[in-house]
């Protein structure tokens, strides 16, 4: 039942003109960007020629990319969330749902698998950007692959913050605006909780506020580093906030 449901969302946002606005708004600025990056490349390939170990297409023109993504992602991820238990919600097919033979642990793994597997097409396609350098000049493959594991730990980070917002109103609008702010507030309040525990000498409490950043959770791969405790981190962080909508979810049918 969780792989029906999450093909049914799956199919969904295939089927929504808004899904469509989002992921073509998203590959138009992260395509200006990995141009604008490549061409700055090429500008200073005479530049790299006298130089001992010149960054390569990888670390200048791939990396900066995968940066615009996780940014974009910040906005794009709660769009496509806010319907996920909103809308249901709000149409009152909630009702039918959780009366159906599946858990409401079911009912949240299997939207939330429908939403990932949604946003990894999106990863797919940015991946392909720097991908398409390597017939004329040699790629960091390693790197590449660490650039494509952060964001895709970051999109699902997003869209379990996301699911969770959505389950506390019936208002799509109103998820995606509170999924956006939640995350943006996790970024900047994980970045300073860390940096003031740091400061107070107290640095393993600095890394437990690692958990609440998922941006500061994908630095890593960006440099190149298969970060255990990044990775460990960001799978905290997906169970902590899918285990809070099985939560709400469960509360909210106790109530009817």
């Amino acid at each position: 039942m969780i792989l029906t449901i999450a093909g049914k969302e799956l199919k969904a946002l295939f089927a929504s003109p808004l899904a469509w606005v989002v992921l073509t708004v998203t590959q138009i600025i992260v395509g200006y960007v990995f141009l604008r990056r490549l061409d700055d490349f090429l500008q200073l390939q005479p530049q790299f020629l006298q130089m001992a170990n010149p960054p390569g297409a990888t670390e200048l023109v791939a990396a900066p990319t995968f940066g615009t993504a996780a940014g974009v992602l910040l906005f794009a991820v709660p769009i496509l969330a806010m319907r996920l238990i909103a809308e249901e919600r709000r149409n009152q097919t909630m009702v039918l749902l959780v009366s159906a033979p599946v858990s409401i642990t079911g009912i949240v793994i299997g939207k939330f698998l429908g939403l990932t597997a949604f946003l990894l097409a999106i990863v797919a396609l940015v991946a392909l950007m720097p991908l398409s350098l390597a017939v004329g000049t040699d790629l960091d493959h390693g790197l590449l692959a660490g650039l494509v594991a952060g964001i895709a730990l970051l999109a699902a980070s997003f869209a379990a913050v996301s699911l969770f917002v959505s389950c506390l109103t019936v208002h799509p609008v109103a998820a995606a605006i509170g999924a956006f702010a939640a995350l943006l507030g996790m970024m900047l309040a994980g970045e300073a909780a860390g940096d003031g525990l740091r400061a107070r000498g107290w640095p393993v409490a600095a890394s437990l506020a690692q958990v609440l950043s998922p941006i500061k959770n994908f630095e890593p791969f960006g440099k190149g580093m298969l970060d255990s405790y990044a990775i460990a981190c960001s799978a905290l962080l997906i169970a902590f906030f899918l285990a809070l909508a099985i939560r709400q979810l469960d509360a909210q049918r106790l109530r009817g």
